[in-house]
């Protein structure tokens, strides 16, 4: 399976951001697909998860109320839309697939997307 994200992009604060995810199939271990990001000399954080069967997306709590996950099942695409972007949102994002949903979504990845760049400016 692969995982093509883009939206790559240099914003200012206050705009908004929507980042894609394709995935080449889906399959028992894409089941859920989550968003991730790493700022510059910081660990990855994971950002969300959503199903592709439904139900209402995880967040955590750093990126809730400003952020929203979606899907298209049609395209096997999922969405990561940002609004009211912050300087500390500055970040390399990546999707990633794997088959635990909510909190647990990071406890097992079974493919990884290639980092997308989002720069926010002051």
């Amino acid at each position: 399976v692969q995982l093509q994200a883009s939206g790559e992009g240099s914003v200012q604060a206050g705009d908004s951001l929507r980042l894609s995810c394709t995935a080449s199939k889906r399959t028992f271990s894409t089941a859920y697909m989550g968003w991730f990001r790493q700022a510059p000399g910081k660990e990855r954080e994971f950002v969300g998860v959503i199903s592709w069967s439904g139900g209402t997306p995880y967040y955590t709590d750093s990126v809730k109320g400003r952020t929203t996950i979606s899907r298209d099942n049609d395209k096997n695409t999922v969405y990561l839309q940002m609004n009211s972007l912050k300087p500390e949102d500055t970040a390399v994002y990546y999707c990633a697939a794997g088959s635990y949903s909510g909190r647990n979504f990071p406890s097992r990845i079974d493919f990884w997307g290639q980092g997308t760049l989002v720069t926010v400016s002051s």
